[in-house]
């Protein structure tokens, strides 16, 4: 059974938000809409693997990732600055896929006629309504 590090939790939390204010300052006008979606550390916190959802056409995409990985230098330093570690860890820019896989599968889900529609009732509404015998 894995370990929970709660030090490294941390860790990758505020990296995550000191990361995410790095990105939104940046000036690279390659960098489009982006959004650090998570920061997971190996577990001797050497190499800091960021997430990252861009959004906009795949030339767009790929823009930005390559502007990302052209400024990981700067973001680490920057990292160093806020964060107080030993030993500052080297950052692995990961493209974060879960946005449109999600999107993906509620698109087929759709097509298969299994996705409700948001007006339409779900089951736990059907069984939280009052029975008519009870309302009576």
């Amino acid at each position: 059974m894995p370990r929970n590090y709660p030090r490294s939790n941390r860790v990758e939390e505020l990296a995550r938000e000191v990361l995410s204010e790095a990105v939104r300052g940046m000036k690279d006008p390659r960098v489009g809409f982006v959004t650090i979606t998570g920061v997971k550390l190996e577990k001797d916190m050497r190499v800091a693997h960021v997430y990252v959802s861009t959004m906009g056409t795949e030339s767009e995409r790929n823009n930005t990732i390559s502007a990302l990985q052209h400024a990981k230098a700067h973001l680490r330093s920057i990292m160093g600055r806020e964060i107080r570690l030993r030993r500052l860890p080297e950052i692995r820019i990961v493209e974060d896929h879960t946005a449109e896989s999600s999107q993906r599968i509620e698109m087929i889900l759709k097509g298969l006629g299994v996705s409700d529609s948001p007006d339409s009732p779900t089951l736990a509404d059907k069984y939280n309504q009052p029975d008519d015998e009870e309302s009576r």
